[in-house]
């Protein structure tokens, strides 16, 4: 390595630290706010100290439980910290299975919720919900049904992209939102048709994208699947970087582009399938965070994916945030503020690539 490429290397490492740093102050400041925000007001000393109490942690400032009330302590712990921290969860994973989207159809429009792989997970999940599919899983029965769902998807739009022995990016796009318009009818038309309102109005907020109600019980399945998941996807940053300069130049650096296609169609629905089956179809995230994440740090996988996880985190608790305080006491779920904001994204992006294909022309 030149002197020249090793400064480079040198301040982009540099560079990336700075960022690191700056998202993970970011994030702990995010989350610390998102707790004390709502028609309750918890002072940030206050929250900690709960928080602090419950995990056993000795922070100089002591405070006894009768230091706080029940209310306090219910909303904190109980309510709004699991929520929080759900919505992070969430948020870091569906940017990081935008990263690997767009990598895969080399397509910076590329996210789980155009392509149809959302909608495949909420297929599944919703039909563990109204037919009692799966109830021999007990607990996991939702994520494994939203996971069938979510690889069943991945698998149709994968055959629908396939010409002449090759995986075209195009078809790959245009099939993702044929697969997803159609699975979207077929949620609908479960909920429409189920005999129990009670349980039709719950499944029909729960497919708007919604929050509420998250308990600590079922954080452990994402957390564990969003620390393996990025580790992997790190430790495939070359074949990534591979596959978005092409075809051609992926199988020059000796990247086997189907076999790395078929792992990351399996690892995203994973991932998908979780989040999905806690949280419901939550839309667009993985298309903003890691298209504002590549304007910052560039295309290199090394960089773009912690960054896109840590931005996601961020992103998604403030969204959460705003559907919760906005319209109080009414709720809007998470799913609904996200489309409204990527709605427009979409747009932009679009007249954006029109605008630089007119000027290469």
């Amino acid at each position: 390595m030149s002197p020249e490429s090793a400064l480079g290397f040198a301040r982009q490492r540099q560079r990336l630290a700075m960022y690191l740093a700056v998202l993970l102050s970011l994030l702990l400041v995010s989350l610390t706010l998102a707790i004390t925000l709502g028609p309750v007001r918890i002072s940030p000393q206050q929250a900690w100290l709960i928080t602090a109490h419950e995990i056993g942690v000795r922070l100089g400032m002591e405070m006894q439980p009768g230091d706080w009330t029940s209310a306090q302590f219910q909303i904190v712990w109980r309510v709004r910290m699991p929520r929080v921290l759900l919505a992070a969860l969430v948020g870091a994973g569906l940017a990081l299975v935008g990263v690997a989207m767009q990598a895969m159809v080399r397509n910076p429009l590329a996210d789980p919720y155009l392509l149809g792989v959302s909608s495949g997970a909420s297929v599944g999940a919703v039909s563990v919900i109204a037919f009692g599919a799966l109830a021999f899983a007990g607990d996991l029965a939702l994520p494994l049904g939203a996971f069938g769902g979510a690889l069943a998807a991945c698998i149709a739009v994968y055959f629908l992209a396939h010409a002449h022995g090759r995986l075209i990016s195009i078809r790959l796009v245009l099939g993702g939102v044929a697969i997803a318009y159609a699975l979207s009818g077929v949620t609908s038309l479960i909920v429409l048709t189920t005999d129990q309102r009670e349980l039709a109005n719950s499944v029909l907020t729960w497919t708007l994208g919604s929050l509420a109600g998250t308990r600590w019980d079922e954080l452990g399945l994402p957390a564990v699947l969003l620390v393996i998941g990025a580790a992997l996807l790190l430790t495939q940053a070359r074949s990534l970087n591979a596959l978005l300069s092409g075809e051609e130049s992926a199988a020059t650096l000796g990247v086997d582009t189907t076999r790395t296609r078929r792992w990351l169609f399996v690892l995203v629905s994973l991932v998908t399938g979780v989040l999905v089956s806690l949280a419901g179809p939550i839309g667009f995230v993985g298309l903003i965070v890691p298209h504002v994440t590549r304007m910052l740090v560039g295309a290199e996988h090394r960089s773009v994916l912690p960054v896109s996880a840590l931005a996601g985190a961020i992103f998604l608790v403030w969204v959460d945030v705003f559907s919760r305080i906005t319209f109080a006491p009414a709720e809007v779920p998470v799913g609904v503020i996200t489309s409204l904001l990527g709605g427009p994204f979409f747009v932009w992006m679009l007249c954006r690539k029109s605008a630089r294909e007119r000027l290469i022309a």
